[in-house]
């Protein structure tokens, strides 16, 4: 690259954020990972800010803005699972979903956006879900959260068509991540997180004619396998 871009990244340190910061670090991007535990990353192009993006404001936006300086790129990546029918969530867990899945991306992208116009070619990346192309019993909310962020992503594009900020919603399958490991499933078969990371590049790479409306990446095949899940 000729000239230095700078990505905020949440959700990242671990899966899909862990490994498209450490991508994008050694094609020479500088990035801002934002998660609540700090990323196994030692990189000069690298800066890490712990953040809850379950309590994010205004605040917070501005505090980082300010340290920061001004960004090139936003993706929004952070999330979580939870599965079960409706009726056994709580609903404080539901809100909680919706908060992380959903609702911190929204305000995020509300407070970078002005600045991001203001760039001659920036771009917001929002990673989805295959979720939120079909709903499926025991994923009402799950699924609504990764509806509602697709829903925004595609509305927003809209909204940013005449502006130099291209809007991308990347919905990747099953992909082997920590995002399991408090589920009592997961896949035989899954997407590794570096291919996320590659396809990340690549969206971001293209030259400023050309958006990549929404991209969906599955394993070829579909097979889960259920285990016994014990903590509460």
């Amino acid at each position: 690259m000729s000239v230095e871009k700078k990505i905020l990244l949440t959700g990242a340190s671990s899966g899909i954020g862990l490994s498209t910061a450490k991508l994008l670090l050694n094609k020479g991007f500088s990035v801002i990972g934002l998660s609540r535990t700090k990323p196994p990353i030692d990189h000069p192009l690298f800066t890490y800010f712990k953040i809850d993006l379950m309590h994010i404001t205004e605040d917070l936006c501005k505090e980082l803005l300010e340290t920061t300086g001004p960004i090139d790129a936003l993706i929004c990546n952070a999330g979580q699972g939870k599965f079960s029918n409706l009726e056994e969530f709580s609903f404080a867990q539901i809100k909680d979903l919706m908060e992380i899945n959903f609702t911190s991306h929204a305000l995020l992208t509300r407070f970078f956006l002005p600045h991001l116009k203001r760039r001659s070619h920036a771009n917001i990346v929002f990673i989805g879900s295959e979720a939120a192309l079909l709903g499926k019993r025991k994923g009402t909310v799950y699924c609504a959260s990764k509806f509602a962020l697709r829903g925004f992503a595609q509305a927003l594009r809209d909204e940013c068509s005449t502006s130099s900020v291209r809007i991308s919603i990347f919905q990747p399958g099953m992909t082997d991540t920590p995002f399991f490991d408090r589920l009592d499933f997961k896949p035989d078969i899954s997407i590794d997180p570096e291919q996320i990371a590659k396809t990340i590049l690549f969206i971001l790479s293209t030259g400023p004619d050309v958006v990549f409306d929404e991209i969906t990446l599955s394993p070829v095949k579909k097979k889960l396998s259920f285990t016994k899940f014990c903590e509460k």
